[in-house]
């Protein structure tokens, strides 16, 4: 391995998703492009996630952190939250989300190194995701993702980004992360890439296997939270 290629550090978040956890991890270590870290945060599981992670205990590219602190037992904040003590940790130049019921193709990380090489400014990307479960059509798929005014913003396991662009985001997005308590970090980093950085790319290849399973599951469609995070998602566009 060439000391010149890029460190990618894939953060990946668990919550009482030790039936998909392995794969998500295998996915990561199966992929073609080997200069990688891969950094897992546990945020109190109460099923065996521990377990399967300390499995992984004695490869050297895992590092795992199990959260010690009080939750807000908001999903949106706790995973942003997770999310954020990993970056901290992280070391790769290049960084990749992954929520742990989902997983990726092999040459994901490969391409995504690929496309930032090639499009030496850009700092945010989204890969399209391959849904795999029953709750969204398969239709969805073949829809023109973007139009006019709007952006299509993938799942946060599609979303990879340069280590600078975290922490100009972070910087403008403090004030707002206690206030707009249900708004998903990936929508946050989109909104923050199309509208106010203007460096926004859709890979338009299916790189990411995604279950819409767990918590996100409260915001039910058209029920109050989903109202609700919806206003709280307008709003904080309208902020930012």
């Amino acid at each position: 391995m060439k000391k010149n290629i890029k460190l990618v550090s894939i953060l990946i978040i668990n919550y009482n998703n030790a039936k998909y956890l392995e794969r998500a991890i295998k996915s990561c270590l199966n992929q073609t492009y080997k200069n990688i870290e891969i950094l897992i945060f546990d945020d109190k599981s109460e099923d065996n996630s521990r377990e399967k992670i300390l499995k992984y205990k004695l490869k050297k590219n895992i590092k795992y952190y199990f959260n010690k602190k009080s939750k807000k037992n908001i999903p949106a904040l706790d995973a942003f939250n997770g999310y954020d003590h990993l970056f901290k940790k992280s070391k790769g130049k290049i960084i990749s989300l992954l929520d742990s019921d989902d997983f990726f193709k092999k040459d994901k990380i490969a391409r995504i190194v690929k496309l930032f090489d090639f499009k030496k400014d850009l700092l945010f990307v989204q890969n399209l995701p391959i849904e795999i479960n029953k709750h969204y059509s398969k239709k969805k798929k073949n829809k023109n993702h973007f139009i006019s005014y709007w952006p299509y913003l993938a799942p946060e396991s599609c979303i990879s980004f340069k280590r600078e662009f975290y922490k100009e985001f972070t910087k403008v997005n403090f004030k707002y992360k206690n206030i707009f308590q249900n708004v998903w970090l990936g929508f946050r980093l989109g909104v923050f890439s199309y509208f106010v950085k203007k460096n926004f790319y859709c890979l338009n290849e299916h790189l990411t296997f995604y279950e819409a399973l767990g918590q996100s599951g409260l915001y039910k469609k058209f029920n109050s939270l989903w109202f609700y995070r919806r206003l709280q998602s307008f709003n904080y566009i309208y902020n930012i």
